[in-house]
């Protein structure tokens, strides 16, 4: 598991959940995305789940995962383990986006 050293990295990541996927999706997640990255030496630290919002342009699930480093990470990347999860995550997934930040002890977006 990641150490919070000062190369500790988080990845950002923002989705919507695919409409009437909502079941599977959650599933998925339990079963097989949150142990499978966690096998991949990933730490999941966040995820936020909007019920309800007005504003369509808000993701409604927001997730962080911290590496202990950005090589560490970027080889991660490359893992077939880490291509299967995120390609059945993105069966269940509109919306995607990701990006990699360094972390700074604070909550980030």
């Amino acid at each position: 598991m990641a150490s919070l050293g000062s190369d500790t990295v988080k990845l950002l990541m923002n989705w919507d959940i695919k409409e009437d996927r909502e079941q599977e999706y959650f599933e998925f997640v339990v079963r097989e995305w949150v142990p499978g990255i966690t096998r991949l030496g990933l730490e999941p630290t966040d995820a936020w789940y909007t019920t309800y919002s007005r504003d369509s342009s808000r993701p409604q699930i927001m997730a962080g995962i911290i590496a202990d480093d950005l090589e560490t990470l970027r080889n991660i990347f490359k893992t077939r383990d880490w291509q299967g999860l995120h390609e059945q995550l993105l069966e269940f997934v509109t919306n995607y986006s990701q990006k990699v930040v360094r972390v700074n002890g604070t909550f980030q977006l």
